[in-house]
Formats: structure tokens, sequence, C-alpha cells
């Protein structure tokens, strides 16, 4: 009789706590979720003789955890880009001298802030760190130098997200700048819009 009770008390604790897990389930931009991105990438050196920018396309995944709290969403996320882009100026020192630049990969870490402007449609603005690889060489005729290293920046950005049934889609601008890598006079910045599909658990 004790476990015939016992069971029965399990099973109608279950059943009372199934509607508050589906309801919970069911806040729209809440919990952990895991995305994929593609778009563009343009990356622009300013340097002491003027500035050059290339373009190219954009990839990689994104993970990350909200919370909404009556419609306030807040986020962290964490994110790995690679990109196809690729800079090189010439006559940066002297006369017929060029210095490339190419980016690797890219990883983020930051939060987001944001809220429903209309139920299932999320607006928000992000911000944190950024730390890409890059490869950087420089040619002036006689020697060739080639170094790699990471850089060290920020990353703004804003966008647009809807859920469907707990799957994502989002699209967004981000705007990242890495300063004056080196002091070489070199001081590359990046502007991105990506999409992104996901899942959220």
């Amino acid at each position: 009789m004790k476990k015939i009770i016992a069971a029965s008390a399990l099973a109608l604790t279950a059943i009372a706590a199934a509607p508050a897990m589906a309801q919970d389930a069911s806040i729209p931009f809440d919990g952990p979720y895991v995305a994929v991105l593609g778009g563009y990438d343009k990356i622009r050196v300013d340097t002491p003789v003027g500035a050059g920018s290339d373009d190219g396309f954009l990839y990689g995944g994104v993970v990350g955890f909200d919370k909404n709290i009556n419609g306030l969403v807040l986020g962290l996320e964490g994110e790995a880009t690679g990109s196809t882009t690729k800079e090189g100026v010439n006559d940066l020192f002297v006369a017929g001298d060029r210095a490339t630049v190419k980016p690797g990969r890219d990883l983020y870490a930051g939060v987001r802030l944001g809220g429903e402007i209309t139920p299932g449609v999320l607006l928000y603005a992000k911000g944190g760190y950024t730390n890409a690889r890059v490869k950087v060489s420089y040619d002036d005729g006689v020697d060739v130098l080639r170094d790699s290293t990471n850089l060290d920046g920020y990353r703004l950005g804003a966008g647009i997200e809807t859920n469907i049934s707990g799957f994502l889609a989002r699209v967004e601008y981000r705007f990242s700048d890495y300063g004056n890598p080196k002091g070489f006079g070199l001081k590359p910045d990046r502007h991105q819009v990506a999409a992104m599909v996901g899942y959220r658990f």
C-alpha cells in the first residue's frame, strides 16, 4: 500500500509539473540555443598613407543563453567565425612596397539586451570582446616579412530575431575594432552583416 501511495504521489507530482514545464518552454527568447551563421564581411585598414578595404564571405557558429524577464531579454553568447576576406595596401612606407592583412579565425564573447517589439519578434543590441587571428606580410622588394598575431578588440552590433516552434532566425549588423596591432600603423576594423538560423532548447 505504501508503494502504491508513493507511486500515486509521484505520478500526481509529475502531472502537476508538466503544465508548468510546458509553460516555461513556451516563453519566447528564453533558454540555451545553437546556431550557424553566414553573411557579408568587410575589412578596412587605415594606414599612415591612406586606407583600403576588401570584402568576403563570413561563416561560423554561435552558442548562447537568453533569459526573458517580462519581455526584457538578457543574453550571453559566444561565437567562432572565419572569413574569405583579404586586404592589401601598396606604397605604405616606400614606393613599390606592399602590406597584406588576411584574417583567420575570430572568437567573440559578449552580452545582448533586447525587447519584444511585437509577440515573437525581438529587437536587440549587443557588445563584447573579440579576438581575431590575422596573418600580416610586408614586401618592400628586397625582404619579405611575415607574421601571425591575435588582435584584441571590441564588437558592437544590433539585430532582429524571431522564434518559431523552437527554431530561431536572426539578422544583425556588427562593427569590430582592433586598434593598432604591434604599432605598424595598420588599423583594421570590420563591418559585418550576418544571418543566423538555429534551434533553442
